[in-house]
């Protein structure tokens, strides 16, 4: 058990690194970051595995060993407990007087009677009686609260279920992100956005984001869909979030083959996810997506609708990038054509406020939609858009520009509606923008065995603190006025309450009223 409590502590104090220091499998993003800010003692971390410590193989082995410890100790405390049940309770001492409790008294009904209403008071108690005793007596030992130790033992089985069902739920779980822009805020009807608003669980693929556990092979998907009919967020005056609504309609299994309009709606909310089977969708967070339409000197025009990353997350100021590919008709070369792919990189603000020196410096002043503006970049040249590398969708590849492949040719302001032409024709128009809704889907199978060890441990761990082991010797001596009654008592854990539940056991077997204090006094030990 020492060794069990050791463990235990590590573990807890290996936890601490995973709550200060940014984890991978929460946001690698924010591990980038963190080692490019902080160069070698970062790499240190890193190779010590402190951004991903639960993932680590040493807190998987203390883990593990704590598990391993804890069974050590239920197997044999098992063990004797049972022999400990089996075995018939200890025979009354030579001196009952020396004992902690201690009661004397005489009655006038015979040793049969007292003998009757003896066992009939302790008819609940474990008991073993015997015609000579030490002292050479009839006499009743009784004993209680052999459910403390089994608690104790439920306590530590379930503790071990707990470790087990985690570990087996890390194992076989999946977790994914999915960006899904909505038709929704005071300038959606200005803009057409042309990604879908649907979602379906049918493949990896179709998540922005996964990562599973080892078990977890990508397939056997619980199977749904749903769609995302809009995204509403309720603001105090100050720009702090209320409350985060979107409303959905979804299907499961053979349903998803059904029009829509027949699907089942339902509120999505903070803390309010949706639960299918093991499946639970939750409401993340949220962003704003504008959309720009480039229009080509030939009156071709391309539209995007691009989520930005929101990096001031109190009013919502976003960075993000887009690339528009020409028309192939304009540049029948492939190597001209690359050199003629439009891309932009900027900011947007959801409210713009404009600030700096010459008023040109974009602000966002409130996190809702009410004035929503564009500072860009706009770049010609290659954009990287066929070369077959991955690039973030929130940045330009910073080497196309160093490079000269990527060259600015304009910065410029823009609010909705508004369009600015290039030195070559090439006319771009911000048309607006759209909000966009992060569902995260998650999947554990193992919650119900986690909740049932859950609550097995606590119920366990309340009747350990209230179960007490406490034994109870009865001694009966026939004199000529009837009999002589001797009881000691003894408590093997805390005795509070154990006097007055002594004494009520003697008035009991005296045949004695209950004092006025003690009859509507109830008794605390439970067994």
């Amino acid at each position: 058990m020492r060794t069990a409590l050791a463990l235990l502590f590590l573990l807890a104090a290996a936890a601490i690194p995973g709550s200060l220091l940014p984890q991978r499998s929460l946001n690698q993003g924010n591990v980038n970051d963190y080692i490019e800010s902080n160069g070698t003692v970062a790499e240190i971390y890193d190779k010590l595995q402190l951004f991903d410590v639960f993932e680590s193989a040493w807190f998987q082995a203390i883990y593990v060993l704590l598990a391993i410890s804890l069974i050590g100790c239920i197997l044999p405390r098992s063990r004797d407990h049972y022999r400990a049940w089996r075995k018939p309770p200890a025979r009354a001492p030579r001196y009952l007087d020396k004992l902690p409790h201690h009661a004397v008294g005489e009655t006038s009904a015979d040793l049969a009677q007292v003998q009757a209403r003896a066992h009939s008071v302790l008819r609940s108690w474990k008991t073993a009686a015997t015609d000579n005793d030490r002292a050479g007596a009839y006499s009743i030992s009784a004993e209680r609260g052999y459910g403390r130790e089994l608690c104790n033992l439920v306590f530590h089985i379930g503790l071990v279920a707990m470790l087990v069902t985690i570990a087996a739920g890390r194992m076989l779980s999946y977790e994914g992100m999915v960006i899904v822009v909505t038709q929704s805020g005071s300038y959606a009807d200005a803009t057409e956005v042309d990604q879908s608003t649907e979602f379906c669980n049918t493949s990896t693929s179709n998540y922005d984001s996964f990562r599973a556990g080892n078990l977890f092979d990508g397939t056997g998907l619980n199977p749904f869909c749903f769609v995302a009919h809009d995204f509403s967020a309720e603001y105090l005056p100050n720009g702090q979030a209320k409350m985060f609504r979107s409303n959905v309609s979804y299907a499961e299994g053979e349903d998803i083959f059904r029009d829509h309009s027949e699907w089942t709606d339902y509120e999505l909310a903070v803390n309010h996810p949706l639960r299918l089977n093991s499946d639970r969708v939750y409401l993340q967070g949220h962003g704003f997506a504008p959309t720009v339409t480039v229009e080509w000197p030939n009156g071709e025009k391309r539209t995007q609708t691009m989520q930005f990353q929101p990096t001031d997350l109190v009013n919502f100021l976003s960075s993000g990038a887009m690339r528009f590919d020409p028309p192939a008709g304009m540049y029948p070369d492939l190597f001209e054509r690359r050199q003629h792919q439009i891309a932009l990189q900027g900011l947007f603000a959801p409210t713009a406020q404009w600030e700096g020196e010459n008023g040109q410096l974009l602000v966002s002043g409130f996190p809702a939609m009410r004035d929503p503006a564009l500072a860009i970049d706009i770049y010609r040249g290659d954009a990287g858009l066929d070369t077959g590398s991955t690039q973030s969708i929130f940045s330009l590849d910073s080497g196309l520009i160093h490079s000269g492949q990527l060259q600015k040719v304009e910065r410029v302001n823009m609010v909705a509606g508004e369009t600015v032409t290039l030195d070559d024709g090439t006319k771009v128009t911000f048309e607006g923008a759209s909000e966009f809704a992060n569902y995260q889907i998650s999947h554990d199978p193992m919650q119900t065995p986690l909740l049932v060890s859950a609550l097995t441990m606590l119920a366990a761990l309340v009747g350990s603190l209230l179960i007490k082991r406490r034994r109870v010797w009865v001694r009966l001596v026939p004199i000529a006025s009837g009999t002589r009654v001797e009881m000691g008592g003894l408590v093997r854990t805390d005795r509070a309450g154990w006097e007055a539940e002594f004494d009520r056991l003697y008035r009991q077997i005296m045949d004695l009223p209950p004092l006025e204090e003690e009859e509507d006094q109830d008794d605390i030990f439970v067994d």
